[in-house]
């Protein structure tokens, strides 16, 4: 934090007065600034069914009706003040419903964002709450709050086709209360310094500050290049603490033909503990490659691997935001892909419904096939774990439809249908299948 307030304040003190405003008066940055937002009503159903060494089965399901609100002030010699508000209910909300929907179970308010930005030239410094959206810290929009991080930003373009970027978070704001301080169940999330790692458990963690340094490049035709590397101080697992680091770089290219587009890509991901975490085994590594044919008269089709080390799990990043290639619509990529030992694939097809005369109305269909490499070791920690000469396999589909309605702009339906299922064997041999069955349907106006 020190690091990015200083930045902000020398980048103040030599060019206060030369920055380029559009506001003549501070009343002139407020009475100019803009407001947006959005209403949303979700719905989610989870059945989910276990047999083998355990049996029973559970169907709950939840809606929440939430609001957004955002500001940002004009900019006054280079200066911005922004602010984020969001609130959410749950009508009708039982407590199976709650336990089961950890996420979403959160009704309150919270002001998720509120900051000050300052931007002289090619350099934009950030304090205060804010969503931030990286390699290795990143928020995940896809549930009713949207998480947050407290902390500074300072980015760079001086240098042609490069963006350099540099962040310090020391809180963190979760999907819930429960998912803040792993206590609470059913209220708005709050600020706390603890923070979700993911790939680690759906338990977040108490951390000391976490700071990262990145770049993208883009200085040849259609190829983009990133690398990130962070590291998280004093995280508390269990009834031990060490610094946690994470390590991300990624090569994206994109080449043009008649009527479609070839992408290629390929993605590394690493992390690594101090001595007093080794026994949790999260010193591992994931490779991620995937081949897409795009635009390609309305449709696209890709296909994806990703595997990680044989004896070791990989720590993904800050948030719920951090993802892989083989991440599956609503289970992600934490139930499977980060884990030690797993080989993942993933198809997708989508199609682009305007091509039809139908506009507004995109579909996707998405299928996986996971198999897990026996560990000679225990790894990972809090409900996400891999025992010695253990191991899952895992197959899925997906299916959604996204439906912008032209006759009424900032409206928006979207329906999403997840299936997953889990074999897991233990060292002796006893198998036990898990079949998680959910939808979401949600319901948006953005205005």
């Amino acid at each position: 934090m020190q690091i990015a307030k200083l930045s902000l304040v020398a980048a103040m003190v030599l060019g206060f007065s030369g920055s380029v405003y559009a506001a003549d008066t501070l009343a002139d940055a407020f009475k100019n600034g803009k407001v947006n937002g959005e209403l949303k009503a979700w719905y989610w159903d989870r059945t989910k069914d276990v047999s083998g060494g355990t049996s029973s089965h559970n169907n709950e399901n939840l809606i929440n009706t939430a609001v957004v609100i955002k500001y940002v002030t004009d900019s006054f010699y280079g200066l911005k003040l922004g602010a984020t508000f969001q609130g959410n209910s749950m009508p009708w909300a039982e407590s199976g419903a709650k336990t089961e929907f950890k996420d979403e179970a959160g009704a309150g308010a919270v002001l998720s964002e509120a900051y000050i930005e300052y931007t002289l030239q090619n350099i934009t410094a950030k304090i205060g709450r804010q969503m931030i959206s990286t390699p290795l810290i990143k928020v995940n929009p896809l549930r009713i709050y949207t998480e947050s991080f407290e902390g500074g930003t300072l980015i760079n373009k001086d240098i042609p086709q490069t963006t350099l970027f540099a962040h310090y978070v020391d809180k963190f704001q979760g999907r819930s209360s429960y998912i803040s301080d792993n206590t609470d169940l059913g209220s708005a999330p709050t600020f706390e310094k603890k923070v979700i790692l993911g790939g680690a458990g759906t338990a977040s963690y108490a951390f000391d500050g976490a700071y990262g340094v990145g770049l993208t490049n883009t200085s040849l035709q259609n190829l983009t290049l990133t690398a990130q590397y962070v590291q998280v101080n004093d995280v508390h697992m269990g009834t031990k603490k060490d610094d946690i680091t994470m390590y991300y770089t990624e090569a994206n290219y994109l080449l043009p033909m008649n009527n479609l587009k070839l992408g290629f890509d390929v993605n590394y991901r690493g992390s690594r503990t101090d001595s007093n975490l080794d026994s949790y085994n999260f010193e591992g590594n994931m490779l991620g490659l995937r081949l897409s044919l795009l635009d390609m008269y309305g449709f696209g089709t890709s296909v994806a691997y990703s595997t990680v080390s044989d004896n070791d799990s990989v720590i993904m990043g800050l948030g719920n935001g951090p993802t892989s290639y083989t991440a599956l619509w609503i289970r992600g990529p934490y139930a499977y892909s980060s884990s030690s030992g797993m080989n993942a694939y993933k198809f997708t097809v989508n199609y682009d419904f305007a091509k039809a005369g139908v506009s507004g109305l995109i579909g996707e269909l998405q299928y996986i096939d996971v198999s897990q490499d026996k560990p000679s070791v225990t790894t990972g920690i809090s409900g996400l774990q891999t025992k010695a000469n253990s191991h899952s396999d895992f197959t899925g589909y997906a299916a959604g439809l996204t439906y912008d309605i032209p006759a009424v702009k900032g409206l928006s339906i979207q329906m999403i249908y997840a299936a997953l299922k889990k074999e897991a064997t233990s060292a002796t041999n006893v198998v036990t299948k898990t079949d998680t069955d959910e939808l979401w349907f949600n319901t948006k106006y953005k205005f």
